[in-house]
């Protein structure tokens, strides 16, 4: 059965809403997200085990959704992840893979990326002493945030040093970020300034409250309504009566006996049936 691709309108909603949720800067979000995986939910990159529309290696994605999933109503992934001497693991393989898969779930990754981000900005600010940019953040993001205090440290210092050489082990996974066309090392500078360019207009914030803008909080509102105090998007412009009935029997079919892996499973397969359903799991998270 052929799955039809997610929309880039669905996942800006996604984003959207991570946003509202967090407070993290909706242009920062979409700027990480076009500039990890262009929009695609389902990339995969070829040099490490990064996946998902803001390519989260395994470990880190096993991290932020053991501190962060219960908050989103995704509790049953958080409880199955344990903890020694900082590395997160799943003892159960399928279970794992399911915890794995929402990587590719533009709601689940776009609301770790944001509390992951919002972690990193408050981490960043105590070392820098400063407010944090959105290319800050996505330095975080993108070398750890022990990677990215030592990069600004060192921009502050000696921007014009070799980038590579500071963090060969990133430049061997990333030639293109650390390299120009002709093979000549980029530094510190070029790299910050380069990442700045492609955040475009959420490079200079890091997330107070700001969320989506104008236009993209009007096409959200039009496919959304509220549930307490969460918010469920429709997913196919439904009125607010042919959702909450679709919801309640879908969620009592859900309720009557899913795991937690077929729960996932509802998340990954974005059919109009289950696609709905995952939208109105998450709406619920935290309520």
């Amino acid at each position: 059965m052929t799955v039809s691709p997610i929309t880039t309108s669905r996942v800006q909603s996604a984003i959207a809403a991570a946003s509202s949720k967090t407070g993290i800067d909706f242009q920062y979000l979409l700027g990480q997200a076009k500039l990890e995986s262009g929009l695609q939910t389902n990339a995969r990159a070829a040099t490490s085990s990064a996946s998902g529309l803001y390519q989260f290696i395994e470990r880190s994605w096993l991290s932020v959704v053991k501190q962060h999933g219960a908050d989103h109503g995704l509790g049953w992934a958080a409880n199955a992840i344990s903890s020694s001497n900082g590395r997160p693991s799943v003892a159960d393989p399928a279970m794992r893979q399911a915890i794995l898969a929402l990587r590719n779930n533009p709601d689940a990754a776009s609301l770790m990326a944001a509390e992951h981000a919002s972690d990193n900005k408050t981490a960043l600010e105590n070392t820098l002493g400063r407010t944090a940019t959105g290319t800050d953040l996505y330095m975080a993001h993108f070398l750890g945030l022990g990677g990215a205090k030592k990069f600004l440290g060192a921009l502050q210092s000696s921007p014009g040093q070799s980038a590579a050489a500071l963090f060969p082990a990133a430049a061997g996974a990333n030639r293109g970020v650390f390299y120009a066309s002709n093979g000549q090392p980029r530094s510190l500078s070029d790299v910050y300034s380069r990442f700045a360019a492609k955040l475009g207009a959420g490079a200079a914030d890091s997330g107070t409250g700001a969320g989506a803008d104008g236009a993209t909080q009007t096409a959200l509102a039009a496919r959304s309504f509220d549930m307490g105090d969460a918010t469920v998007i429709t997913g196919g412009n439904e009125s607010t009566q042919d959702a909450m009935a679709w919801a309640s029997a879908a969620i009592g079919k859900f309720r009557s006996g899913a795991t937690p892996q077929q729960a996932a499973a509802n998340l990954m397969r974005p059919t109009p049936d289950t696609a709905r359903l995952a939208y109105m799991m998450l709406a619920s998270m935290g309520g």
